[in-house]
């Protein structure tokens, strides 16, 4: 037996659709681990964001996150790509150690 939305809001069980829905969001973000391990795949192979925020968002390890990717053929971004990249962290580690 399927719930129209507008069901819920009528019954006064949620205000409006956009309440009905982010609550469905954060139930399926919740119940469903594949659904979170997808958007952190998504996220990490379009976006710019870290290896470490992937495995956060998907609710795994740093490891598992590594070979969830590596087993997807996504390639993992780890350390600097570049010699300017590397030698741009080196500097900012040295001022942090320095103090400055």
């Amino acid at each position: 037996m399927a719930v129209d939305l507008s069901q819920l809001i009528e019954a006064g069980i949620y205000p409006n659709a956009d309440a009905a829905i982010q609550d469905a969001l954060r139930v399926l973000w919740q119940e469903r681990p594949a659904v979170r391990i997808e958007v952190a795949a998504y996220r990490y192979r379009n976006e710019d964001i870290s290896l470490s925020k992937a495995a956060a968002l998907a609710g795994v390890s740093f490891d598992r996150m590594k070979e969830i990717l590596a087993g997807r053929g996504i390639a993992l971004r780890l350390g600097p790509e570049t010699i300017d990249e590397a030698l741009e962290e080196a500097e900012v580690l040295r001022r942090v150690l320095s103090g400055a």
